[in-house]
């Protein structure tokens, strides 16, 4: 089964979409689009591109768990997903992964423009592959 996670953000979206199998993470992007209508569309037109089961959306929690305002912007992206998408929509807990794609750009020397084009695209490969490890659990 193909998985495509969403890391959602206001100017840029990162994309990751599983192997064939939904083993592991293949392909990474980012998707420039602040209007979330157009946005699900292209998420819808990668979505059948690439033959996608199941899309995972990152949810941003608090720290404590809570629901804050990005995460009910979110929840809101979410359902407009499902109402465009023939496949599920699922929200996942997304806590630290920005700062874990930081982390991780900082290690191999990715700054300045680099990192601005990348990070959303590393942040939803970190979202997708915690998915995919609580399959494997």
């Amino acid at each position: 089964m193909r998985i495509l996670a969403v890391d959602y953000g206001d100017q840029r979206t990162g994309i990751a979409v599983s192997d064939a199998t939904g083993s592991i993470a293949g392909e990474a992007f980012v998707i420039r689009q602040w209007d979330p209508q157009a946005l699900a569309e292209e998420i819808a037109r990668v979505c059948a591109s690439r033959g996608v089961e199941r899309v995972v959306l990152g949810n941003p929690l608090n720290m404590d768990g809570s629901a804050g305002p990005r995460s009910e912007r979110s929840r809101d992206f979410g359902r407009l997903l499902a109402q465009m998408l023939d496949v599920e929509v699922v929200m996942w807990d997304e806590r630290r992964t920005t700062v874990e794609a930081h982390d991780i750009l900082t290690a191999n020397n990715r700054h300045g423009k680099k990192r601005r084009d990348t990070v959303d695209a590393v942040a939803a490969t970190l979202i997708l592959e915690s998915y995919l490890g609580s399959l494997r659990r």
